[in-house]
């Protein structure tokens, strides 16, 4: 399995804005489809975001026009930028990278939306 490392959850209000970083070591980073997903509790582990190493995005309904998902190869990094967030996006998110070798996972990162 391969290693991803997450940060920038937290606590914000609703409203507010928040940026989610997840770094992979090596090469196979490029090659890649890199992921955001989340699972509040009772609920099932969503997908919130995608990216392909084309740079071809897709996202979950809800989502859609408050969050943007990027990355960087040369960093070997993934980004989810959160805006006009709401207290349903309260989850522990995670990072995933796909392709044909592997399916790894973050350790997840709490997110929590309230005032």
């Amino acid at each position: 399995q391969v290693q991803l490392v997450e940060s920038g959850g937290g606590l914000v209000q609703p409203g507010g804005s928040l940026r989610l970083s997840c770094t992979a070591p090596g090469s196979i980073f490029r090659i890649s489809i890199m992921g955001w997903y989340r699972q509040a509790p009772g609920k099932q582990r969503e997908l919130v975001a995608s990216i392909t190493s084309g740079g071809i995005t897709n996202y979950e309904d809800s989502v859609k026009g408050r969050f943007t998902i990027s990355r960087d190869n040369a960093k070997k990094s993934v980004y989810l930028q959160m805006n006009r967030m709401k207290p349903e996006d309260t989850a522990v998110y995670f990072c995933n990278l796909r392709n044909v070798v592997y399916n790894s996972w973050g350790q997840g990162t709490q997110v929590t939306v309230s005032s």
